[in-house]
């Protein structure tokens, strides 16, 4: 081509020199303090084929260094990263966008048309600031709502790591952690994602990255409205820490008059009540996997009425456990087993329960008598006794009946060791 780099060419003019490539924020980095290393017509556009200035960098620690694979030109037709050939507003593939926004810009691709559209474009393009997009996509580029869905709202940094040492596959890299490449499994032969070409991204044709977002699009969940007509309250969470009531407001009074706003900044996220069903359903609808605020993708729900919320807080929640039977009513069930559990026990085995004659009931209140404080030693005369009226204490040794619930029994407070220990 009569552009080109290897040949002895004539019109040197057009090829392209800039001062700063056209990147994303992914491919850019983490770092704000960026090194680059600037060639000018270091290589050839692998869509124009022109020459023009490349730009190489790391963008961050234990990254693989990147540079530029197409010119300024191409990027701007596209509207595009120079290096992963992303869109830059979206972070999408080419024909995941072209076919929301449904351009069809049907680029030439032999060498003497496209060496003539491009020359137009750069006429095109010289006029402006070097900001706009060039092209359909440059005219058709609006808001839509597939593409706010599936849009990137924070940078993708983990594209930047190191490629699969091949040899630490093979078991032969002898570098251990000193490898500037990764150490990791890679992935199945056959797998799609393994076989992209810049050509069919640039061109969005045939992309397995654009075919599997567009799977995902499909399946994407939706917000259904409650059955209740009374609920008119959104929950927004997620929201960004220094989020104002004010900037909420502006966020959704497009959408119909609102009741009140109760914003929750401990838990970052707020409530919005509308005063009709309709508006919140239209902001529910508008809003949801869509809503950016501060750079953060807020997340939209249908908020509980307050009557089932009112229900569920006079129920006792500590026992609603998967398996774990709520206590039982019996008194003599310590081990909360039902009837059926009971008959299907094992021959010979018994569920033993204290007999409630054993015991009297006002025996916690003759141990704390001083009557019965030391047994008596065979000395004197026996102390007399003051069993109330009602009770019995046959069966029963009272020097070992056990202390009031609440305190504890030590060994050195048994009256019966006491007295073997003096004799």
């Amino acid at each position: 081509m009569s552009m080109s780099k290897t040949t002895n060419t004539y019109n040197r003019q057009n090829w392209e020199d800039a001062e700063f490539p056209i990147l994303c924020q992914t491919c850019l980095g983490d770092n704000p303090y960026v090194r680059m290393i600037k060639e000018r017509f270091g290589k050839e556009c692998k869509i124009c084929t022109r020459p023009f200035t490349i730009f190489r960098w790391c963008p961050g620690a234990r990254m693989r260094f990147k540079k530029t694979e197409v010119c300024q030109t191409c990027a701007r037709l596209k509207n595009v990263c120079q290096t992963c050939l992303l869109d830059l507003e979206f972070g999408l593939p080419i024909q995941v966008r072209d076919a929301a926004l449904k351009v069809a810009d049907n680029m030439p691709q032999s060498d003497v048309n496209k060496e003539y559209y491009i020359q137009n474009i750069d006429a095109q393009l010289a006029d402006g600031d070097g900001t706009e997009a060039a092209g359909a996509v440059g005219r058709s580029l609006a808001a839509n709502e597939m593409l706010s869905k599936l849009a990137r709202t924070a940078p993708y940094y983990k594209r930047n790591r190191p490629h699969i040492c091949s040899f630490w596959v093979k078991g032969e890299c002898k570098r251990g952690e000193e490898c500037p490449y990764r150490h990791d499994k890679p992935n199945e032969p056959d797998d799609p994602l393994c076989e992209q070409n810049i050509k069919d991204r640039y061109y969005g044709r045939n992309d397995p990255v654009a075919e599997k977002i567009m799977k995902r699009a499909a399946s994407l969940p939706t917000l259904e409205p409650p059955e209740d007509r009374n609920i008119t309250t959104l929950y927004v969470g997620n929201l960004p820490e220094e989020i104002t009531e004010p900037e909420i407001r502006d966020q959704f009074y497009q959408y119909g008059e609102i009741r009140s706003i109760a914003l929750v900044p401990r838990q970052q996220c707020s409530f919005v009540q509308y005063t009709k069903r309709s508006a919140a359903e239209l902001a529910a609808e508008r809003t949801f996997n869509k809503l950016v605020i501060h750079g953060r993708k807020v997340s939209i729900k249908w908020a509980h009425s307050q009557a089932k919320q009112g229900t569920a807080a006079k129920t006792d929640r500590r026992f609603d456990v998967a398996g774990i039977p709520p206590p039982s009513a019996k008194p003599n069930d310590y081990f909360n087993l039902r009837q059926e559990q009971i008959n299907v026990m094992p021959a010979g085995m018994k569920l033993h329960q204290l007999p409630t004659n054993l015991v009297p009931a006002s025996a916690y209140q003759m141990y704390a008598q001083p009557t019965y404080a030391a047994p008596y030693s065979g000395l004197g005369a026996a102390p007399t006794s003051s069993v109330p009226n009602g009770a019995t204490t046959s069966g029963v040794n009272l020097d070992v009946i056990p202390p009031p619930p609440g305190q504890m029994a030590y060994p050195s407070q048994d009256a019966s060791r006491m007295g073997a220990l003096k004799k």
